[in-house]
């Protein structure tokens, strides 16, 4: 794992991860006290299938991170879940460091909060809001692994490829640094497949692909051609989490 940057940081921007946005004054000061910032690149890895999870992460902007599972004696990979900075990564549903049953690996190259498994685990304990924010971004997580297995059973693999470029677009913009080989390996196609996809997509007006970049150039259409899994999990993340006028958080 590279890390280019790393350092205590007192001037967190809460507001560029939606969890943490929605986190009370009491979590904050403990984040700007044990967190810091890190820096990772495409490909780092923030844990490994088996290992223990002693850090969490929370990405910001338009950090992207994937859960992988590991198919084949490692030979193969593919993704039940995508990270951005709607959400976090380690520590989620388990408490202490357990291993990890999935490998998480930066697909989207940018700056991460990273805070001691520890730490996290107290910030819960004395925080009914974070425990309550912590169960349902799990739920909101498993949702989207549940809806990644049918989606993945059920939906042609044009519809489930317009899907992932659509969220990855949401959180890093237009322009995606991303292989035919990345995106073969992250919908679990052999990239004969996705090269054909792509092309697909490219002669029909919706992306532009060249030299490891692919560029979102019709939205609309985009949309129309991806299945209803994007909209559904969009849904489903703003009834169980939403924003700090949510009705639940009055509650706790």
């Amino acid at each position: 794992m590279a890390i280019l940057e790393a350092r205590n940081d007192a001037d967190i921007d809460f507001g560029s991860n939606r969890l943490l946005d929605l986190m009370p004054r009491k979590a904050r000061d403990e984040l700007r006290a044990h967190g810091r910032l890190v820096h990772m690149e495409v490909g780092d890895r923030l844990f490994h299938a088996g290992k223990l999870v002693d850090q969490s992460y929370f990405p910001l902007d338009s950090t992207t991170v994937s859960l992988m599972v590991e198919l084949d004696d490692d030979e193969r990979r593919v993704e039940v879940a995508s990270i951005g900075s709607e959400g976090a990564i380690g520590g989620i549903v388990s408490c202490g460091d357990l291993p990890a049953f999935t490998q998480a690996q930066v697909q989207v190259e940018g700056s991460m909060v990273q805070v001691p498994m520890g730490v996290m685990d107290r910030i819960k304990d004395d925080s009914p809001m974070v425990r309550e924010l912590y169960c349902r971004y799990a739920d909101f997580l498993l949702a989207q692994v549940m809806q990644s297995v049918a989606c993945n059973a059920f939906h042609p693999i044009e519809a489930r490829a317009a899907r992932w470029l659509m969220t990855a677009q949401d959180r890093a913009g237009d322009r995606l640094k991303l292989t035919q080989d990345a995106l073969a390996g992250l919908l679990g196609v052999q990239r004969t497949t996705i090269n054909a996809v792509a092309r697909q997509l490219q002669d029909e007006g919706m992306i532009e692909y060249r030299r490891g970049v692919i560029r979102i150039v019709d939205r609309d259409a985009l949309e129309k051609r991806a299945c209803g899994c994007y909209a559904s999990l969009d849904r489903h993340f703003d009834k169980v989490i939403g924003d700090r006028n949510a009705a639940w958080m009055e509650q706790c």
